[in-house]
């Protein structure tokens, strides 16, 4: 279904779009969302849509209220008896298959002995397309059903195969991302109060650690966005840019990270922001204005970036390039990898076949990195690697072990 015909079908009304700004510190699912906003979503795609699943279209909307939305799980308002968050990463999870449902299984294992404060989910949410509505049964299906029980807030951010029209996986149609937005309005657990956002959790003397969830798909489709609004110069790009760059100078907390689907280095088969999957030409397919937005404003300045995209789990150094910046790739809560390293970054960890998740300890002390893998049959996590990270990036002497 194309944009036009979702929006006669009962999707939101178009609406102005002027770029707002964010400010730093935790925002309840409830709450206004930051960043420019193409639709009105959390109120307009759920109450259309509704209206037209009604027979005849008889009553209008406001005689048919919908159904109050379950009450959501709240953000965590500081940290364990320990004085740290544990934080569940997984990626590219939203199949509905057995795998997904199997590393979902092993991931409630670890939540039932370490209690995760929240938990975040990189894109490709629901595959291959997106939702069609804000009501579609692949949310239940494919984010709901396999992660009943680990009972927190997901941040949630938008893939490829999110916002996809014709070509699926293309990134195409970046609007499409709008019903996964107005879905956080009827979930109790899929926090996504815009496309993209931050997340602070405090600790006894303010932040302890921030995240900021991007939306890397115009600067990353493998076809030209055509819609001026999402072109990789366009207005919700350099809104999104300056909210980041400005929320990071801003932000008090200990320690920063950065949520995005696609990776700024990766040694799997899609490749690194600049030459995703060979291209080195082009607004687009290679990623080249995503590599800038990840080295010009990112780099040096958050702790980790958290992406999939590969269906990998990749644990990389921080370089000189990076600025003491460390990636993570974890792409493989329900695919795996063709298993084998495309590329040379240095690693603390890889593995490029396995299905699994990793998970985060953030305290005042350190910031510690858990990965784990999957064996499907017997839904059963198994500890692969770990890494510390003693200093945040911009101390002077950031050291990992």
């Amino acid at each position: 279904m194309t944009e036009d015909a979702w929006l006669r079908a009962g999707g939101a009304a178009p609406a102005a779009r002027p770029p707002r700004a964010a400010g730093p510190g935790p925002r309840p699912a409830a709450a206004r969302p930051v960043g420019p906003r193409r639709r009105s979503l959390l109120g307009g795609a759920v109450a259309g849509a509704a209206l037209a699943a009604l027979p005849y279209a008889a009553a209008p909307a406001a005689a048919r209220p919908l159904p109050a939305a379950p009450p959501r799980f709240p953000l965590p308002s500081g940290p364990d008896p320990n004085g740290e968050f544990t934080l569940l990463v997984t990626g590219d999870a939203g199949t509905g298959t057995d795998a997904q449902y199997a590393v979902a299984a092993a991931a409630r294992r670890i939540h039932a002995e370490q209690r995760f404060a929240l938990a975040v989910g990189l894109g490709d949410n629901i595959y291959e397309n997106g939702p069609e509505s804000a009501q579609d049964p692949g949310f239940r299906d494919k984010f709901e059903l396999p992660n009943t029980g680990i009972d927190v807030p997901w941040l949630m951010v938008l893939g490829n195969h999110d916002c996809s029209g014709l070509i699926p996986g293309s990134g195409g149609d970046p609007a499409r991302g709008d019903r996964e937005v107005a879905y956080a309005a009827t979930s109790p657990r899929w926090y996504m109060p815009s496309r993209y956002y931050s997340v602070a959790l405090p600790g006894p003397a303010g932040p302890l650690v921030e995240l900021f969830a991007l939306d890397t798909n115009p600067v990353a489709s493998t076809v030209t966005q055509t819609d001026p609004f999402y072109r990789w110069d366009g207005p919700y790009m350099r809104a999104q840019r300056a909210w980041l760059d400005q929320g990071l100078r801003a932000s008090r907390a200990r320690w920063k990270i950065v949520l995005g689907h696609h990776p700024y280095l990766n040694n799997g088969q899609h490749g690194s922001a600049g030459s995703y999957d060979g291209f080195v030409v082009g607004h687009y397919t290679s990623g080249i204005h995503l590599k800038q937005l990840y080295e010009e404003v990112v780099c040096g300045r958050a702790d980790l970036i958290l992406s999939g995209h590969d269906h990998t789990l990749q644990v990389l150094e921080p370089t000189v390039r990076t600025g003491g910046t460390r990636q993570l790739v974890c792409g493989a809560a329900a695919k795996g990898g063709d298993g084998r390293s495309h590329f040379g970054h240095p690693a603390a960890w890889q593995d490029f076949a396995s299905l699994g998740f990793m998970t985060l300890k953030v305290s005042d002390r350190a910031l510690t990195v858990d990965a784990y893998t999957v064996d499907v049959p017997t839904r059963t996590p198994r500890p692969a690697h770990r890494t510390t990270i003693t200093a945040p990036v911009a101390a002077p002497h950031a050291t990992a072990r």
